[in-house]
């Protein structure tokens, strides 16, 4: 049977369930009725085969140590062969409770103190945080954008710095989040060309793999041997099915000897068991969610269509760098020609927004915003609303 119903314009009320995004405006200061749009989780509900599997979990009213079998690494075998024509093994899976965790764990068990780990900003906040949390030298190589609004690799400098760092890992993120890229073939091949005759390491997080408008999304360690041989790979069913509360995520490593390294690095942090409902849900996701994605990706497209047109028409001034990947919209408000804190006082406490500002993914991302449109129509027509009457 399919899902019994998918209705993505239902406005779900989210306050005073303790969500990060909704409930904690005050604390993280900003106003208590500003409208949020920032942090990377879904106003959607799951899909009904997940709710079914967790409340025939929940029923049982036991939750103690769990693990999983051969039916959940099928599960995911399957999905990665249908949607990424990617032949994982069994063996290459490690899981963890997130992907930042996972990098946290890459990074303490492949560098020391000072050693320099290179990641492409603007980039994910929580990269710079891990590799600088760790002691580690944080290296840019600083993503830039192109005559035709896309955003490029700099591979001369990735090489350049690379070598006068003495660049031991990299943090590939695949789709790129914020700047909505996605990758080529060729771009990712000729970066892996560099990373192999340099003997980098890659962690490659590919958690928005899931989510490609334009394009394909070409997983890192698909590439090449070389290549699978000294990348380890990042996924989660989090973002694609909005299960980020149940903290599961699937590291596959094919390399036994930094695989082995890995999972004693995961263990010397004292983690073992994984969440028993997340192990429950990214099974039942994997399994039967293809429906349930299929039909959010049909009004993520409605949604990006939407912003689109609407700031083509009313707010000119604000430019939509086009979206290949994610569901994160990164927006150019330099045109208006404010300050950081002028554009901040305007989208907080004129417009009533929060948004991630871009200076928070690092330098390059002065005069950008980002805004999370996983969110029912209504809303997002709301907050454009607001802007609008702002500017």
């Amino acid at each position: 049977m399919g899902e019994k119903n998918i209705y993505f314009d239902e406005i779900i009320v989210r306050k005073n369930t303790s969500s990060i995004k909704y409930d904690f405006t005050k604390q993280r200061g900003m106003p208590e009725d500003v409208l949020p749009l920032w942090v990377a989780d879904m106003d959607f509900k799951v899909s009904d085969k997940i709710l079914e599997a967790l409340h025939e979990r929940t029923a049982h009213g036991i939750f103690g140590y769990t693990e999983v079998g051969e039916e959940y690494f099928e599960a995911l075998r399957i999905w990665m062969k249908k949607k990424h024509d990617w032949d994982i093994d069994r063996r290459w899976l490690v899981k963890t409770p997130g992907v930042v965790f996972a990098l946290a764990m890459a990074i303490q068990a492949f560098t020391e103190a000072g050693d320099a780990v290179m990641l492409q900003q603007p980039v994910y906040y929580p990269f710079r945080e891990v590799i600088e949390n760790n002691n580690r030298k944080l290296v840019d190589n600083t993503l830039y954008l192109g005559e035709d609004d896309r955003y490029y690799m700099d591979l001369e400098d990735f090489e350049r710095k690379a070598e006068e760092n003495h660049v031991k890992l990299f943090i590939l993120c695949s789709p790129h989040n914020p700047v909505g890229r996605v990758w080529s073939k060729e771009e990712l091949e000729k970066l892996g060309d560099i990373c192999i005759r340099k003997d980098i390491l890659v962690v490659s997080d590919e958690i928005h793999e899931d989510f490609v408008f334009k394009g394909k999304h070409n997983v890192f360690a698909n590439l090449s041997e070389e290549i699978r041989n000294r990348t380890i790979t990042c996924t989660s069913p989090s973002k694609t099915f909005n299960l980020a509360g149940l903290q599961i995520s699937n590291i596959l490593i094919s390399n036994p000897q930094i695989r082995h390294k890995f999972k004693a690095q995961i263990a010397a942090s004292g983690y073992s068991q994984l969440n028993t409902l997340g192990l429950t849900a990214c099974e039942v996701a994997y399994r039967y969610g293809e429906e349930w994605h299929t039909k959010l990706m049909e009004y993520l497209r409605g949604n990006i269509e939407f912003v689109r047109k609407y700031l083509r028409e009313r707010i000119p001034q604000i430019k939509m760098t086009e979206p290949e990947g994610t569901y994160l919209i990164w927006l150019d408000f330099r045109e208006l020609g404010l300050t950081e804190k002028e554009r901040e006082n305007l989208i907080i406490n004129k417009a009533g927004l929060w948004l991630d500002e871009g200076t928070i993914f690092g330098e390059s991302g002065a005069g950008f915003e980002r805004i999370n449109i996983a969110c029912p129509r209504e809303i997002l027509r709301q907050a454009l609303e607001k802007l609008e009457a702002a500017i």
